[in-house]
């Protein structure tokens, strides 16, 4: 029985789920500061009885745009996927008129995302990253204790 992938396979599992992930909340990041424009979207947030409506658009947009380019940069990732998890744990508590895959209102999407920032918070950038080179780096400047 399979108990995970080899490690060569888990480390391009990682890479390439946390790209997807990353370009994911990237977009959404954009659509809220840019494309609508954070105004649209704490108007928005605000009829659907969003508490503190511009503060919550920044909140999400910010984590949403920035975190998605520190995830595809693999950059702080663990801090990245805890503000995530909160992002969307606020979405899913604030919101709940998003349509799921069944075209009513659910939480299969924002559930999937909350879910895959909780992997990354928990595992980390892995070995394709900013996060890892920075840390081999700094392993490398350590003085050997003996």
């Amino acid at each position: 029985m399979l108990a995970q992938l080899p490690e060569g396979a888990r480390d391009y599992a990682v890479l390439v789920g946390r790209l997807l992930l990353g370009v994911v909340m990237f977009a959404y990041g954009w659509d809220k500061w840019v494309t609508k424009g954070l105004t649209a979207t704490a108007t928005g947030l605000g009829r659907g009885g969003v508490p503190f409506p511009y503060l919550s658009a920044t909140y999400a947009g910010t984590v949403e745009l920035l975190g998605g380019a520190l995830l595809i940069l693999g950059a702080l990732t663990a801090l990245v996927g805890v503000l995530m998890v909160l992002d969307m744990a606020g979405a899913i508590v604030t919101t709940h008129q998003y349509v799921s895959i069944t075209g009513r209102p659910g939480i299969a999407l924002t559930g999937a995302i909350l879910a895959g920032a909780l992997v990354f918070a928990a595992i980390g950038a892995g070995r394709y990253s900013v996060d890892h080179l920075l840390a081999a780096r700094r392993r490398a400047s350590q003085p050997d204790v003996a």
